[in-house]
């Protein structure tokens, strides 16, 4: 079954267990163990923000660690997609191809080839977050990086850092605004 098809199972599923006054706002997959899928259900409503998390299976998840991996894998492979090619790739590729057709200068196929098989590493959404996923968007980014002239530092890997507390953050909001007891 396709990423698709499964999220639009898991929603009308994940729309039986909101409350009066609440409603699905979105489902976000993530894979944070092999193999085993988390759909990650957020809900919303007049009093805020809730949170379910349901396995493959439409069953409520009880378990504290698996929901908040769940919750950070997702998130940090959010950020990675946002932060690829230095926050706005469609925008890179273009002045590369710009700069290709006006200057020409040495390395710009390099530079445009990592481009495109970066913007080629970012899947469509519904997609799995998943750790080898977000291994592939920063082994894309850094070759682009290198492509770029980037050699010692790399940009993506400071915005991944520095997208460490709002990770959290949401992993603990998604704790906190749980819809089920977790252990």
């Amino acid at each position: 079954m396709a990423v698709g098809e499964d999220v639009a199972r898991i929603a009308a599923a994940a729309a039986a267990f909101a409350s009066p006054g609440e409603s699905l706002a979105g489902v976000v997959v993530s894979e944070p163990f092999a193999g085993r899928r988390v759909y990650l259900c957020a809900y919303e409503s007049a009093e805020g923000p809730a949170w379910l998390a349901l396995d493959d299976e439409a069953r409520p998840l009880d378990d504290r660690r698996a929901v908040r991996e769940a919750a950070s894998l997702a998130a940090l492979c959010e950020v990675a997609e946002e932060s690829a090619g230095g926050g706005d790739l469609p925008q890179l590729r273009a002045q590369l191809a710009e700069l290709r057709e006006r200057e020409a200068p040495a390395g710009i196929e390099e530079a445009e080839e990592a481009a495109a098989a970066l913007a080629g590493t970012i899947a469509p959404e519904p997609r799995v977050a998943s750790t080898p996923y977000l291994d592939a968007l920063g082994a894309a980014s850094r070759r682009l990086e290198q492509a770029l002239g980037e050699d010692a530092r790399s940009p993506f890997a400071a915005a991944m850092q520095q997208a460490l507390p709002a990770v959290e953050e949401l992993a603990d909001d998604v704790e906190r605004r749980y819809k089920g007891p977790l252990q």
